[in-house]
């Protein structure tokens, strides 16, 4: 049996296992907008473009090159104010980016053999074959080709 209690801006409620969860007034749903701050929009672009297929959505706001990916627009963008992208070890370090392809290996193969640096080799998983590389801000994409 489920009991809710009610508060100003959140509810608690405990569901049958007897767990609890907070909820606000408003709800997500999910990502809705993927961009990575680059040090060089367009080269990064070019990347994309080139190495993984990717194709410019006809309109981005400026600064930024949109794709025309699914079902998530995904970008990279010129750094926000205060962003020093050579800061840390790797930009978005403890951010997982994965992006769905329809051939791993191929794709593993196609990059390795252009010297991209690839971080972890293909290898099965319950999202299908998976590998990551660095791209060229050294951010880690992982790619899959099932899901």
């Amino acid at each position: 049996m489920s009991e809710t209690v009610n508060t100003e801006k959140t509810e608690t409620v405990t569901t049958s296992t007897g767990s609890t969860a907070a909820t606000s007034a408003g709800s997500v749903s999910g990502p809705d907008f993927i961009a990575l701050q680059v040090r060089d929009v367009e080269a990064a672009a070019q990347f994309y473009e080139s190495r993984l297929g990717l194709t410019r959505a006809p309109a981005a706001p400026p600064g930024a090159v949109v794709f025309t990916t699914s079902p998530i627009p995904f970008a990279v963008r010129e750094p926000l104010s205060g962003v020093d992208l050579d800061s840390g070890d790797r930009p978005g370090n403890g951010v997982a980016l994965w992006l769905r392809c329809d051939d791993a290996q191929a794709l593993h193969d196609s990059l390795a053999e252009a010297g991209v640096e690839i971080l972890r080799a293909p290898a099965p998983s319950p999202f299908g074959l998976t590998f990551a590389f660095a791209d060229p801000d050294g951010y880690a994409v992982t790619l899959h080709d099932a899901g």
